[in-house]
């Protein structure tokens, strides 16, 4: 069995689609189908079943990834236990103009000496088995629901939403706006997926204040997202405060802070107990320990499990990096 057609394999499992699997093999959609292709011929079965959103297991396939998870899983550790170099700090930062970017490029200024390789998943449902796997050391996250027994987190950063809007909007010659006058609106957010945590976020969020958010529409991405808002007068988006724009912000389009209260995004960083890497506990003190502590939390809107508390460490841990 060809552990590349494995790997290929896990990863549009994990991913739901070829072409998000293709980006995080760093290859070509047409590469990572033959691959598979190659596996079920081999194996005599059908593993995905083809669906317009992408692909899901079929029976045969749900039974084939445990295994394929331990294979990989042995094969790492395998690899790694002849080598005598420590090998680079992996981390997923989910995307790389979001906040988890921004902290680990801080993270690389102020670590310059060590190895560090930084990874694109897509959410919790794919890095929490490569958190177990040894695929990856870190993960930065927002978990509405307890981890799998094994995984740690601390909160990390609390990131404020704000909306943007073009310069026709209603809205556009604010500076804030509260957060029940939304309500007057629609707000677009393209590309929430299912089952996301970022879809939990959104849909909490929204409940609690009555708010109308359309996930509808293709997703292509930043740039196109900020640009549709720019040339409209009625939509509006949220955007994490920490966001980096690609390119020059444009013109005609405004940032409003939201208050009375700000959301915030609660990102925490995620690493498996047992991992054992040497620089892993330098990057959780660097997260813990290097930025200021947040002042006053009641002005913020929290998720309930934040709320409640049960989040380890809230108060103690949570940083906000000042602009």
């Amino acid at each position: 069995m060809n552990l590349d057609s494995l790997r290929a394999f896990v990863a549009v499992a994990e991913e739901g689609q070829f072409r998000y699997a293709a980006d995080r093999l760093e290859l070509s959609q047409q590469a990572v189908s033959k691959r598979i292709a190659a596996l079920e011929a081999s194996l005599g079965v059908v593993l995905f079943d083809r669906v317009p959103t992408g692909a899901t297991l079929t029976e045969q396939g749900r039974r084939l990834l445990p295994h394929a998870h331990s294979v990989l899983i042995a094969v790492r550790h395998a690899v790694e236990s002849v080598q005598s170099e420590v090998r680079p700090l992996r981390v997923d930062i989910l995307g790389s103009r979001l906040l988890p970017a921004v902290l680990m490029l801080d993270f690389h200024q102020t670590h310059p000496e060590l190895a560090l390789k930084t990874l694109v998943l897509r959410g919790l449902n794919a890095a929490v088995p490569a958190l177990i796997g040894g695929e990856i050391d870190a993960t930065f996250a927002y978990h509405p629901e307890p981890l799998p027994s094994g995984l740690e987190s601390m909160v990390a950063y609390l990131e404020p939403h704000e909306v943007i809007v073009g310069d026709r909007h209603p809205l556009a010659n604010r500076t804030t706006v509260p957060l029940d006058e939304l309500r007057a609106y629609t707000i677009w957010i393209p590309g929430i997926i299912d089952g996301s945590e970022w879809g939990a976020f959104y849909r909490e969020l929204s409940a609690d204040f009555g708010l109308t958010i359309d996930s509808t529409g293709p997703n292509f991405g930043f740039e196109d997202l900020v640009e549709t808002v720019a040339e409209s007068k009625s939509l509006v988006t949220f955007w994490g405060e920490r966001t980096r724009e690609a390119g020059p912000w444009l013109r005609n389009l405004r940032r409003l802070r939201v208050v009375d209260p700000t959301p915030v995004y609660p990102w925490s960083l995620i690493w498996l107990r047992a991992n054992k890497h040497p620089d892993l506990t330098t990057l959780i003190e660097h997260i813990r320990d290097h930025h200021p502590r947040p002042t006053d939390t009641t002005s913020l809107w929290l998720p309930d499990q934040l709320r409640r508390g049960s989040e380890p460490g809230l108060q103690r841990r949570a940083s906000r990096i000042s602009r």
